[in-house]
């Protein structure tokens, strides 16, 4: 069952990474996108594999050290819950991105690979896409864009 789990928990989130990533134009991407709710199958699944461990998981959080988190993945309920648990907030933060990308006006060119780059390794991911949008935000403030244009774009028009 935990090794079900497991791969459930990215098969529920893949769906709205395929529609942000090769169908960043449509409208009813940027709906969905803005949506929290998305997260929550994969949290169902966080919980279905964190309640049977929850003794263990809650001493990993409550007072962490390396051996005391290795302890609770080294439990296949504890292991599949912290993959659940990253998977739910890869996919929060891919989709902030993605909004954030449209709002700024970045090209879905660059977009997709950086959110594939993100589902694999996030914090490489959102370390870049940070640095772009510090250079497009400055471009922003320096007046080299139109203003009206980033609600066009999370419009979806």
């Amino acid at each position: 069952m935990t090794g079900a789990l497991f791969e459930i928990s990215f098969a529920l989130a893949a769906p709205f990474w395929l529609l942000m990533i090769f169908l960043p134009g449509r409208a009813i991407t940027a709906r969905i996108a803005a949506s929290p709710l998305t997260v929550l199958p994969v949290l169902a699944v966080y919980l279905a594999m964190a309640l049977p461990v929850f003794p263990e998981l809650w001493t990993a959080v409550s007072s962490p050290d390396i051996d005391t988190f290795r302890d609770l993945t080294a439990l296949a309920n504890g292991a599949g819950a912290v993959w659940a648990q990253v998977i739910a907030w890869d996919l929060l933060l891919g989709q902030w991105m993605f909004l954030e990308s449209r709002r700024l006006g970045v090209s879905p060119w660059v977009m997709g690979p950086l959110l594939v780059l993100t589902i694999l390794l996030s914090p490489f991911g959102l370390l870049l896409f940070l640095a772009l949008r510090a250079v497009r935000a400055r471009g922003t403030r320096a007046g080299s864009a139109d203003p009206d244009r980033a609600d066009r774009v999370v419009a979806g028009r």
